[in-house]
């Protein structure tokens, strides 16, 4: 095969799955099925049938695409929920998205110790993975639709917050597990490390983000959106290289720049929400494209299990203590605890400490994967009925209008 024949096909692969992308929010609309339980089950079903693509793509390719992905979507998430609604429920979102991932976490590992016979450190690398709920996979579920009040910002500034302490989280307790002479205290202060100085570059940088494109204008419109992408790449990059959470500095910056004036503000906004779709669609593919990478004979029910566990009750048990002072009705309290779903992020987790050699680290990866797929196609799949039958409002919109 020619060299020009060959790329001739990794565009017609890669514009396919663009395509495909676009049909399948349709699909969505029509059936309770989220957009990444169909791409991440298709991926996984081509793999099966032609396994030398699997072979081609691996975990730490996963890795890659899953942050840069990750990075799209949680500035698009932040831009999203804006500086005016967080801040009506900043003090639950910032609990939940803390606290909330801290016992989530630790549920998960007295769950996988106990009953899952997982060292403490094992069961420690499952929580932290486990622990981070998905925006992508909300807003992917509900589509067109919007919770409606405090739920819905606690519930989208819950899942952007929650990333970044789960990735946080799960860094420290991999230096915890890789070195012989580390102590528990390594974990906190990797985390309040990460933190800290996530949450000041993201300050620190969306001023300087507001204060370049208010003060510079471009000649060409097209070029304002791509200045804010390349913005949240710098933002990222100044975080990480600091030994900071890049994807909470991200967040944080999208959350201050959210509801900024700005010249072109809606042309950027239309470009971010669609590029951070187009971003799910692709990690989950890759996600899909690495199941032969890891043997599910022997994890599969425990994966089920511990997904049954983590929906009903580590997670409920977990966030019910920082719910009960907030001013919610019974089936909305009932409605955030249902709908801590899954994504990416458990997955990228688990990719972290496969790559890392961590003991144990194929078994966790596996797990992961089930629980990530029982999460988006089961729990994300039954979101819309529940916010029905628990009186949840939820309204049409367009992103993006004005």
């Amino acid at each position: 095969m020619s060299e020009i024949t060959h790329f001739g096909l990794l565009v017609l692969v890669g514009s396919g799955i663009v395509a495909l992308a676009v049909l399948s929010n349709k699909v969505s609309e029509r059936f309770p099925i989220p957009a990444p339980a169909i791409f991440l089950l298709a991926a996984a079903g081509t793999v099966h049938f032609w396994p030398s693509l699997g072979r081609k793509f691996s975990v730490l390719d996963v890795e890659r695409l899953a942050v840069v992905a990750l990075v799209l979507i949680l500035f698009d998430g932040g831009m999203r929920v804006g500086w005016k609604r967080f801040r009506v429920a900043a003090v639950p979102i910032t609990v939940l998205g803390v606290f909330g991932t801290f016992t989530t976490a630790a549920l998960v590992a007295l769950a996988g110790h106990y009953l899952f016979d997982f060292s403490w450190t094992g069961a420690g690398i499952l929580g932290a993975a486990l622990a981070p709920t998905d925006p992508a996979v909300m807003f992917s579920v509900l589509g067109k639709r919007e919770v409606g009040g405090r739920t819905g910002t606690i519930l989208e500034g819950e899942s952007g917050v929650n990333d970044p302490v789960g990735i946080a989280l799960m860094i420290g307790m991999i230096d915890f597990a890789t070195h012989a002479d580390s102590t528990f205290w390594v974990v906190v202060r990797e985390c309040a490390l990460e933190m800290s100085i996530g949450l000041a570059v993201g300050i620190a940088g969306a001023w300087v983000v507001l204060q370049s494109i208010r003060r510079i204008d471009l000649a060409n419109p097209a070029l304002y959106p791509l200045r804010s992408l390349a913005a949240a790449g710098v933002i990222y990059g100044a975080a990480a290289v600091a030994h900071g959470s890049g994807f909470l500095a991200v967040f944080v910056a999208g959350i201050l720049i959210g509801d900024a004036d700005y010249p072109r503000r809606r042309d950027v906004e239309r470009f971010h929400t669609s590029l951070a779709s187009l971003a799910e669609v692709v990690v989950f593919i890759g996600l899909g494209l690495t199941v032969h990478k890891v043997n599910l004979a022997p994890v599969w029910q425990d994966g089920i299990l511990i997904a049954l566990v983590l929906a009903f009750l580590a997670r409920p048990l977990g966030i019910a203590p920082f719910l009960a002072p907030l001013h919610l009705r019974r089936g909305e309290r009932v409605f955030v605890m249902w709908s801590g779903l899954k994504g990416a992020v458990p997955i990228l987790l688990a990719a972290f400490a496969l790559l890392e050699h961590v003991p144990g680290s194929e078994r966790i990866y596996g797990i992961v994967f089930v629980v990530v797929a029982f999460s988006v196609i089961f729990q994300g799949g039954s979101v819309p009925l529940a916010a029905r039958r628990l009186g949840v409002p939820m309204r049409l919109v367009h992103r993006g209008d004005p």
